[in-house]
């Protein structure tokens, strides 16, 4: 029991750190929940949750096959290119588009927040190695091994500590967008210029590996 503790703690941790920063997925938790309401943040964190507990699975199955073969981590930063090429310039776009009026407040099914929480956690595809780097670490210290148990643990503390840096982000920004309604103005802005930085260091991990 005392090296699944140590297990969940450390993935726990490892997950919750590299949510921490910035992102697209923190910031759209946040913009989801100033623009429909803590509830639907807090849903959208766990469809990104139920996607990060399933790419966790998937790097735990993989783990092996990437660190014999790194050209896949290629095949994927490359493709990461794109993604975030493209949601630069869909959030700027959408930026212009914004109306400056006040808007009422929509009421929008919370099955849409945990679909598309699903569908931009499946984007975010430097995941999958980051968990299997994780898991091929792990396994060098001693700290998981391929039983059911440690498997489980490593999964879902992964999802755990996405989930508790997303909520974070929904309450924090909830309760700062009743003082002010810039984040609810620049939102789209903020989130091209991420976008822009993602994609320059991923360009930077290609081309400087």
């Amino acid at each position: 029991m005392l090296h699944l503790l140590i297990l969940f703690f450390a993935t726990f941790s490892a997950a919750f750190m590299a949510t921490v920063p910035p992102g697209l997925l923190n910031m759209n938790a946040a913009k989801t929940s100033v623009e429909k309401g803590k509830t639907d943040g807090i849903i959208f964190s766990l469809g990104v949750a139920t996607v990060v507990v399933l790419q966790a699975t998937i790097a735990v199955y993989i783990s092996k096959f990437l660190y014999n073969n790194p050209q896949v981590i290629d095949v994927l930063l490359k493709i990461a290119v794109g993604v975030f090429a493209f949601f630069a310039v869909y959030f700027f776009v959408a930026a212009k588009k914004t109306n400056t009026k006040v808007k009422k407040k929509v009421k929008v099914s919370k099955k849409n927040s945990y679909f598309k929480g699903m569908l931009l956690g499946a984007l975010n595809l430097l995941t999958i190695p980051y968990y299997s780097g994780l898991n091929i670490m792990w396994n060098a210290s001693g700290w998981i091994k391929f039983k059911i148990w440690d498997i489980l643990t490593f999964i879902l503390a992964a999802g755990a500590g996405t989930f508790t840096v997303l909520y974070m982000y929904t309450v924090y920004f909830n309760k700062l967008e009743r003082k002010t309604n810039r984040f609810s103005k620049n939102s789209n802005y903020i989130l091209s210029l991420l976008m822009l930085v993602l994609l320059a260091i991923t360009l930077s991990r290609i081309f400087y590996r």
